[in-house]
């Protein structure tokens, strides 16, 4: 996920076999009352309450991409959208590796695979309803995923695995243009699904949990319009929205607990306001005037010698991400479109000073790899070992003679701008690349359009010649597949939306996730997403930077605090509520 997307270190990861079954057990919680000590966050639930009431006050630096589970990709939203939009299955809200157990939700079980996992079946759970009143069946679930998936012209930020792996997909032009709809995706009666895949995919349980299943009434869809009116399935709907400034949740009087047997909705309201300086934020979560960032990437740079010593660091959780920051280098912008150059810029750049600009140890490690440590499949190798990770100037020099460009060259280094941390790596590689003659002017962009308007819209970074793009990527799923699919494999390349930067479309790379995931011997998947990591990295089209952890705050009044293994190192947004 874009800094979705998923899975913590701090436990070994679960993988689901094709037979899974949810499991259970409790999670370890503090006591009520008090904020906890450090990093109890990570491994139990702090403040522990069940107390229904109070509001939960969120606030963000920028936009989401969209609130509309159908046309989103930030791990914040996948996680904050569970309070209004109910999935086939989801990820359990609970402390520790417990919270990366895939669950029932809308269906009565997991998916039930035959035996080539080429075919799943879902049963959805009787009584559930829109927060109008109508029914939900399964054809409001159908219906989202093809709205989500095959109408790009509308809706354009998701993932399209979807797209990808149903039988006739690559073909179905989406509901706006198509009204008869997909015929691989099944409803023989009101409370059953049927997926048909043009191959065997082993991990479809986790593809469910998108908020892309989350079911539309198509009566009520508008496309893009949407956002502003989004029916709910959750135990909260919208009372208002305002683009680009604030959104209100209340309860949903037609959501029957009875139906949802994970989510408890304590809070009345939660409310969220976009736009707000990231170091405003911070203050406001050390006033205890907030009770979460949302976007959950934790603190910034300058506001951790505040805390780290200090009176508040009983209330931080460093909880790592399962993401990776990285610098994307675009093969069609020259001169990356010869590898040596690509190579070159390898070589360069001293990654300890972008990790030491974005704030140190308490912001991750150092990266070798695009897969990070905590996902199934990562393989510690270093494709461009540097003495202390701070670049080799004289190799560097060597791969810029081979690309022809002895003297160095210029070209555009792109980031977010409401990310302060992202802006200060970017600085920090622009000063390393000096070092050999290549000079990267940096261009900043807002998060909320930086995918959709910019860096992930080809013909832009083409016409612009943005040959270098700054990023982050957490895994969509714990495995190496749901980690690096989306950004390597050239059936990703959206025309706005995308999150494969590089443009990265090698026939031996795309042919080698395909075997894998098709692959029912899970031993032999997980050895193939390290060696997969390996061809990416004897690319060059990525720059791996940091392993990224998270410098979180528990505001004291905030309860059932716990960090989400499921949704980038955050805090889970469907346990938290608030006692104000």
């Amino acid at each position: 996920m874009k800094t979705r997307r998923v899975i913590t270190a701090v436990a070994t990861v679960t993988v689901l076999s094709l037979s899974a079954a949810a499991c259970g057990g409790g999670s370890k919680s503090s006591s009520g009352g008090g904020s906890g000590s450090k990093d109890a966050a990570l491994n139990s639930i702090v403040n522990a309450s069940s107390k229904k009431g109070g509001t939960v006050t969120l606030e963000d630096s920028d936009v989401p991409d969209s609130l509309d589970p159908g046309n989103t990709y930030y791990g914040f939203v996948q996680n904050f959208s569970r309070l209004y939009a109910r999935t086939l299955v989801t990820f359990k809200p609970a402390a520790g590796k417990d919270g990366l157990t895939v669950v029932p939700d809308l269906a009565t079980s997991l998916g039930t695979p035959s035996k080539d996992a080429k075919t799943w079946t879902y049963h959805l759970r009787p009584g559930l309803k829109f927060d109008d009143g109508s029914p939900i069946t399964s054809k409001d679930v159908k219906y989202a995923i093809e709205r989500s998936n095959f109408a790009p012209e509308a809706l354009s930020n998701g993932p399209t695995y979807f797209k990808s792996y149903l039988q006739g997909g690559d073909k179905y032009k989406g509901p706006y243009k198509d009204k008869k709809g997909l015929d691989s995706i099944a409803t023989p009666d009101d409370n059953t699904i049927v997926f048909h895949l043009n191959q065997p995919f082993a991990d479809f349980d986790y593809l469910a949990t998108f908020s892309q299943t989350a079911p539309v009434p198509q009566a009520k869809d508008d496309g893009a319009k949407y956002v502003q009116h989004i029916v709910s399935s959750g135990p909260y709907k919208f009372s208002s929205y305002e683009e680009g400034a604030s959104a209100t949740l209340v309860r949903n009087p037609n959501w029957d607990p009875k139906t949802d047997p994970i989510r408890k909705a304590l809070p009345d309201k939660i409310n969220v306001k976009f736009k707000v300086n990231p170091v405003s934020i911070d203050n406001d979560l050390l006033a205890d005037k907030v009770t979460a960032d949302i976007a959950g990437a934790g603190v910034q740079p300058q506001t951790q010698p505040k805390i780290l010593n200090g009176k508040y660091a009983k209330q931080t959780d460093n909880s790592y991400a399962g993401a990776t920051s990285y610098m994307a280098l675009n093969q069609h912008v020259a001169p990356f479109d010869n590898i040596h150059c690509r190579k070159a810029v390898q070589w360069a750049v001293d990654k300890q000073s972008a990790l030491d600009a974005m704030g140190g140890a308490p912001k991750g490690d150092v990266a070798t790899t695009l897969l990070p440590p905590s996902v199934n499949g990562y393989t510690k190798f270093d494709t461009y070992p540097t003495p202390g990770n701070k670049g080799d100037v004289a190799k560097a020099k060597a791969e810029l003679k081979l690309c022809g460009k002895p003297n160095g060259f210029s070209t555009t280094l792109t980031a977010r701008s409401d990310r302060p941390a992202e802006v200060a790596a970017a600085t920090a590689i622009q000063n390393s690349l000096k070092a050999v003659g290549i000079n990267a002017d940096i261009k900043q962009f807002p998060a909320g359009k930086y995918f959709s308007n910019f860096a992930g819209v080809p013909s832009y970074v083409h016409d612009h010649k943005l040959g270098m793009m700054m990023t982050a990527w957490g895994a969509d799923w714990p495995t190496g597949y749901g980690f690096l699919d989306q950004i390597i494999d050239g059936s990703a390349i959206k025309p706005s939306g995308g999150n494969n930067l590089s443009e990265l479309n090698d026939p031996k790379i795309n042919a080698a996730l395909k075997a894998a995931i098709s692959n029912t011997d899970a031993a032999a998947r997980t050895k193939a997403w390290g060696d997969i990591d390996k061809m990416v990295q004897d690319n060059a089209s990525i720059v791996p930077l940091v392993y990224r952890k998270n410098l979180l705050i528990r505001p004291t009044s905030a309860t059932n605090v716990t960090v989400t293994q499921a949704y980038l190192g955050m805090y889970d947004y469907l346990l938290l509520s608030s006692s104000k």
